[in-house]
C-alpha cells in the first residue's frame, strides 16, 4: 500500500502501528523497515495505544529514526508526556501531538505540530494554536489552547471520527456518512454537540 501510495504521488505516509497482530519491539522495527525500505518518500509513524493495543516505546521509536533515514516524525496519541520527551531529547524526529487537547503540552517539550480533528471545522484556530507557540508567543498558545478544551472534549464524546462527522454534517461541510462498523451518534450526545458548536459560535453554512 505505500508502494501504491508513492506511485500515485503521495507527498509523504502516515504509518500506523500493526493492530491484533501487534507484534512486539523488535517486530515493530521490522515492521518500519520494511515500509522504509519500499518508498523513498517521507514517513510518519503513528502511535495510537488505544485504538490497536501496541505503543511504540521511546527507545524503540529512537532506534527506528537512526536506522531508516527516511522515517522522519512521530503522531504522537499515547498521551504520555513522559515517553514524548524520552523521544524529543534521543532523536531527531519531529513530534506531532495525535490529541487535540496536548498541543500546547507536547509543543512545550519541542513538538512541531498537531495532525488533528479539530481542524477538520477550526482549522485556522487550530493553526494559531501552533503558530503562535512557535513565533513565541506562548501565553496567547495556551490561552487558545485553553478556550478550545470544551469543543476537544465535545469531538471525543465517542468514537473517532463519529462526533467530528456529525459536526461537520451540521456544518454543512460534510454528509456525515459513516461505515460500518461506525454508527451514528446518538440523540443525547448530538445535543450537546451541538450545543458546543453554537457556543463556539460555529453555525450552519
Amino acid at each position: 500500500m505505500s508502494e501504491r501510495a508513492e506511485l500515485l504521488g503521495a507527498d509523504a505516509l502516515l504509518c500506523v502501528t500493526p493492530y491484533y497482530n501487534k507484534t512486539n519491539q523488535d517486530g515493530l522495527k521490522l515492521y518500519y523497515k520494511r515500509i522504509a525500505d519500499s518508498v523513498d518518500i517521507p514517513i510518519i509513524m503513528y502511535n495510537v495505544p488505544s485504538r490497536t493495543g501496541l505503543n511504540i516505546d521511546a527507545s524503540t521509536a529512537c532506534d527506528i529514526a537512526k536506522n531508516n533515514p527516511n522515517i522522519v516524525a512521530i503522531k504522537e496519541a499515547s498521551g504520555n508526556i513522559e515517553q514524548i520527551k524520552k523521544i524529543k531529547e534521543n532523536s531527531n524526529l519531529d513530534i506531532y501531538s495525535g490529541n487535540d487537547n496536548q498541543i500546547y503540552d507536547i509543543m512545550s517539550l519541542g513538538g512541531s505540530g498537531v495532525i488533528s480533528v479539530l481542524a477538520n471545522i477550526c482549522p485556522l484556530e487550530t493553526h494559531e494554536i501552533v503558530s503562535e507557540y512557535l513565533n513565541g508567543h506562548f501565553d496567547y498558545s495556551y490561552f487558545l489552547q485553553n478556550k478550545y478544551t470544551e469543543l476537544c472534549q465535545a469531538l471525543s464524546s465517542d468514537v473517532n471520527p463519529i462526533p467530528i462527522k456529525k459536526a461537520m454534517e451540521y456544518l454543512n461541510l460534510s454528509e456525515g456518512i459513516l461505515r460500518e462498523p461506525l454508527v451514528e451518534l446518538d440523540e443525547e450526545k448530538t445535543k450537546k454537540l451541538v450545543k458546543t458548536l453554537n457556543k463556539y459560535n460555529l453555525k450552519s453554512r
